[in-house]
C-alpha cells in the first residue's frame, strides 16, 4: 500500500469537509488492493441529515487510489422524500464542500472559483436548478458569473448591518455567505437591534432575511412601523403647531388691518 498515496487522500476529504476519522476504513480497503472504495459519512446540519457515499478509484497503471466524486443525500422536516446529488472532485480547482453541498441541496447558492478545461480561471455564484436534470439525474447547475453584476458587498451596505462596521466581522460574513450560508446578523435601528439571518441572493442580486424561527420576511418589514399612538401623537403635534402658526399669521395681520382703518378714516376727514 502507499502510505504518500494515504495521507494525501485523508487530507483530500478533511479538506472537503468529511474529517480525518475514516482513515483505518481507508487504510484497511487500500490495502486490500479493492478496485473500487465506497466510504459512507454521516452528517447531521440542525434538523437536516445527510448521507454522503464518497468513490474512490483504484488506478489501472499503479497503486494509487484517486479520490473522484462524492453523492449527497439530504433529509430534511419540511420535504419528507430525499434529494440527491453528485458531486465531482477536481485536483485543479476548489471543490464543492460538504457543507457547500448541504447548502446547495438546501436552495441557496455558493460562491466559487472555477477552472474549465480551456481558458482562464473565473469566480461565480452557483446554485442548483431543481427543475432541471441533466443525464446523470444530477440537477443542472445555473451560475452567475462576474458579469452578472451581483455585488454581495455593495448589496449589504444597503441595510443597516452591525457586523458591517467592524472590517473582520465583515470579511467573515461575507466569506460565510459565499459559502452559501444563512448566516446570523444584527440589524440595527434607531439604537435598537434585532437578531436575524440573511442568505446571497444572487440571481435576483440581493439578499433573503429570515426571522428568529428561520421564517422568511421582507427587507421592509425590518424597519420599525409607527404604532397607532406614535401616529396620533404626531397627529396632534401637527395640528397644535398648524394652530399656532395660524393664530401668529392672525395677530401679525390685525395691526396692519387696524393701521389701514386709520388711514381710510384720515382721507375722508
Amino acid at each position: 500500500m502507499n502510505e504518500k498515496n494515504l495521507d494525501y487522500l485523508v487530507n483530500q476529504m478533511k479538506f472537503t469537509g468529511f474529517g480525518e476519522g475514516h482513515r483505518d476504513e481507508l487504510k484497511e480497503k487500500m490495502e486490500k488492493n479493492e478496485p473500487q472504495i465506497t466510504i459512507f459519512h454521516m452528517a447531521d446540519f440542525g434538523k437536516d441529515k445527510t448521507v454522503a457515499t464518497l468513490q474512490l478509484n483504484k488506478s489501472g497503471e499503479s497503486d494509487m487510489y484517486f479520490f473522484n466524486r462524492y453523492s449527497l443525500m439530504l433529509k430534511t422536516t419540511k420535504n419528507p422524500d430525499p434529494v440527491k446529488q453528485t458531486f465531482y472532485i477536481n485536483n485543479n480547482q476548489s471543490n464543492i464542500t460538504l457543507k457547500e453541498a448541504y447548502n446547495l441541496m438546501s436552495g441557496r447558492a455558493i460562491h466559487k472559483e472555477l477552472t474549465p478545461k480551456e481558458g482562464e480561471k473565473y469566480q461565480a455564484w452557483m446554485q442548483l436548478d431543481f427543475k432541471e436534470t441533466d443525464k446523470n439525474n444530477n440537477y443542472k447547475i445555473k451560475q452567475y458569473h462576474q458579469n452578472y453584476g451581483f455585488n454581495l458587498e455593495a448589496t449589504l451596505s444597503k441595510y443597516p448591518i452591525k457586523e458591517l462596521a467592524n472590517e473582520v466581522e465583515k470579511s467573515q460574513l461575507i466569506e460565510s455567505l459565499q459559502r452559501g450560508n444563512k448566516q446570523s446578523v444584527t440589524f440595527l435601528q434607531n439604537d435598537k437591534e434585532q437578531k436575524i439571518f440573511i442568505e446571497a441572493s444572487p440571481q435576483f442580486k440581493s439578499v433573503n432575511f429570515y426571522d428568529a424561527n428561520l421564517q422568511r420576511i421582507k427587507a421592509e418589514n425590518l424597519y420599525e412601523k409607527k404604532s397607532p399612538e406614535q401616529s396620533e401623537k404626531q397627529s396632534s403635534r401637527r395640528d397644535i403647531k398648524q394652530g399656532k402658526e395660524e393664530s401668529e399669521g392672525e395677530a401679525e395681520a390685525m395691526p396692519k388691518q387696524k393701521k389701514a382703518k386709520r388711514k381710510k378714516q384720515n382721507l375722508n376727514a
